[in-house]
């Protein structure tokens, strides 16, 4: 009797069971070699099928040296163009020919392949995959009620984080580091789990990297070559919360259920944000909205009734054109992080579908701010209207966002109102921030002073400090000092053989700036500055140069993307600098919390500095 055997059956091992239960006892099993060619393609990718399959060829061979069974490799190896078609069924096709060719019963787990087989006339035997129950895996020993994740790696002590929501302590779990063979049992058992248990699924397989999904916990595989030795995270939420448990909860709930919202859950990774957002998931569905998931991985903990998907055809904007089909009432779309993730959310919520997206951020307005150059200004308060910041488990912020036409604070001319995005305090109804166009530029003021001092600046008083700076020196050859008199009146120091150029004819040109500014500006030469000389004022710095080229500075290397020109500053964090191309002024900045600088690209400074860059000056961050 002559038995063939294809793929599937071979990596399920259960042609060597079938054996054992005495059904095949005696006969030639007669392996294709486009079944070992697929195999060990498979293994050579790193993917664990393949191994599966060989270690099962391996008990084959032992089967026949025990005398159970003979063994024998039959037909020739698939060409390239053969492999490269086996997803259309061609290896399938070259195993069928086999059986046929043989005589031989076709075996095969397989459904598709054992309908194939039978239509062509073939004596099939369909083995169903078989279904074990999956106990404990290895991994779930090293966790307890305070663990989150478990970090295991070749050659390394295990490791857990443990503690409270924002105090978790990233500690040793074991004394001993973990073997190779070990960690290669570890890693094996969660994929064979997943695959067997209908608890489990495995969300991404890729040459050295699983993603699974098990039960409450979400595992990644690393392996060599993609990492530099076999390496599994186990993560689990260790809380799971109701609304009710948050502050504020009333008014959340009050907020959500009133009509579809776009909202942002912020915060710092492990602060719990996505247990929030489990939180918020449930109590919608509970109230009769159909709420749908957006995630990759998986790994949200919410009922049935919540449908969770991931990316369809390795991309979210697929997965948001089928949910508009669907039409839930609410998505959470889990990390939002990528230009493309935030367009995704844009065009979801502008839909009208409400979305709830899980966001990075260390301050409640950085979340906002992440809004800004993906998505049209003007469009913002429609895709965001709730900002809630989490923090160590809690609901630290909540943001209301809206969009007024007025005035930004801090100015005064009434032709300088515009369309501002005012973001308020949730709790206690007063607006803390507003962002708007200034001069070309989105600017985002706080418009409490965190400082509070007297003679502190204000957001918008270094604003208008930098926009007059700019808009003088593009006139001035010579050094530029700005002293602000009130919200709307300054005084700008230049040098005496500028005064004519800065005033212009008739005092056209200074007046256009005034108008442009929205701020009175009086003209005066350095000798009339009470700090100059003194250091108060930074002009003795740069008497003698121009733009302030005599200042020693940081020389730098800006990068250009496609919306912005970025320029890395080390050091400086929070303060004002001067930036230089060739030692000459080009404008004055802001130095961000992460060490940069971005230039809106299509802006006139973008441009200036653009064309310096295109010249291969030299260009330097100088303290103002």
């Amino acid at each position: 009797m002559n038995v063939v055997p294809d793929t599937s059956v071979v990596i399920d091992g259960r042609v060597s069971a079938t054996i054992e239960d005495g059904q095949f006892e005696g006969a030639t099993i007669c392996v294709p070699e486009a079944v070992v060619a697929e195999l060990e393609a498979q293994a050579n990718d790193g993917i664990d099928s393949g191994w599966d399959g060989l270690e099962e060829l391996q008990r084959l061979a032992e089967l026949a040296d025990e005398g159970v069974i003979d063994l024998e490799y039959v037909g020739e190896r698939p060409n390239a163009i053969e492999r490269g078609h086996a997803s259309e069924g061609e290896i399938d096709a070259l195993i069928r020919d086999l059986a046929e060719e043989l005589d031989a019963t076709f075996v095969t787990s397989d459904v598709v392949q054992a309908e194939v087989a039978q239509a062509k006339g073939l004596d099939v035997e369909h083995v169903s995959p078989e279904v074990r129950e999956v106990g404990t895996l290895a991994v779930e020993e090293f966790f307890d009620e305070q663990t989150m994740s478990v970090h295991l790696k070749t050659d390394t002590v295990p490791k857990a984080k443990r503690g409270e929501l924002g105090a978790m302590v990233y500690e040793p779990i074991a004394d001993e580091p973990t073997d190779e063979a070990t960690m290669d049992e570890y890693a094996r058992e969660v994929v064979e789990g997943a695959k067997e248990s209908p608890d489990g699924f495995i969300e991404l397989s890729e040459p050295g990297m699983n993603i699974v999904q098990f039960r409450d916990y979400r595992i990644a595989i690393g392996r060599p070559p993609f990492s530099d030795g076999i390496e599994i995270t186990a993560v689990r939420p260790i809380a799971q919360t109701d609304i009710e448990d948050y502050e504020h909860a009333d008014e959340l709930k009050e907020r959500l259920l009133e009509r579809q919202r776009g909202v942002l859950i912020s915060g710092a990774p492990g602060a719990g944000k996505s247990t929030f957002a489990q939180a918020v998931a449930r109590y919608i569905a509970d109230h009769d909205y159909s709420v749908k998931t957006m995630e990759k991985p998986r790994d949200l903990q919410v009922g049935p009734d919540i449908t969770q998907y991931t990316e369809l055809g390795g991309e979210m904007a697929k997965t948001a054109d089928a949910l508009l089909m669907v039409r839930p009432d609410y998505t959470i779309y889990d990390e939002v992080r990528k230009t493309d993730d935030f367009e995704v959310f844009a065009d979801m919520r502008l839909a009208g579908v409400g979305m709830l997206g899980v966001v990075h951020a260390t301050r409640p307005i950085d979340a906002l701010q992440r809004l800004v150059g993906r998505v049209e200004l003007g469009m913002i308060p429609q895709v965001v209207d709730t900002v809630v910041y989490i923090e160590a488990g809690e609901v630290n912020t909540v943001y209301d966002v809206k969009t007024e036409v007025k005035v930004p604070a801090g100015l005064t001319e009434e032709d300088l109102a515009r369309p501002v995005i005012q973001v308020t305090n949730f709790q206690t109804g007063e607006p803390e921030y507003e962002i708007y166009t200034f001069n070309r530029q989105v600017v985002t003021v706080p418009l409490n002073d965190e400082d509070g001092g007297p003679g502190t600046e204000s957001g918008v008083d270094r604003i208008a400090k930098q926009e007059i700076e700019r808009e003088i020196r593009s006139i001035a050859r010579g050094y530029v000092d700005v002293e602000l008199k009130s919200q709307d009146k300054a005084v700008v120091y230049v040098e005496e053989d500028d005064i004519s150029s800065v005033i212009g004819k008739g005092g056209g040109r200074i007046t256009d700036v005034e108008n442009r500014l929205g701020i009175d500006i009086d003209v005066r030469t350095h000798d009339e500055n009470p700090n100059y000389g003194a250091g108060g004022g930074g002009g003795s710095a740069s008497a003698n140069g121009g733009g302030g080229s005599s200042q020693a500075g940081q020389m730098v290397q800006p990068e250009i993307t496609s919306r912005h020109i970025v320029i890395p500053v080390d050091g400086n964090h929070g303060e004002t600098v001067e930036i230089q191309a060739g030692g000459e002024y080009l404008f004055t900045a802001t130095v961000s919390r992460g060490g940069e600088i971005q230039v809106s690209r299509g802006s006139a400074i973008a441009e200036e500095l653009e064309r310096a860059i295109d010249r291969k000056d030299p260009v330097t961050v100088v303290p103002s």
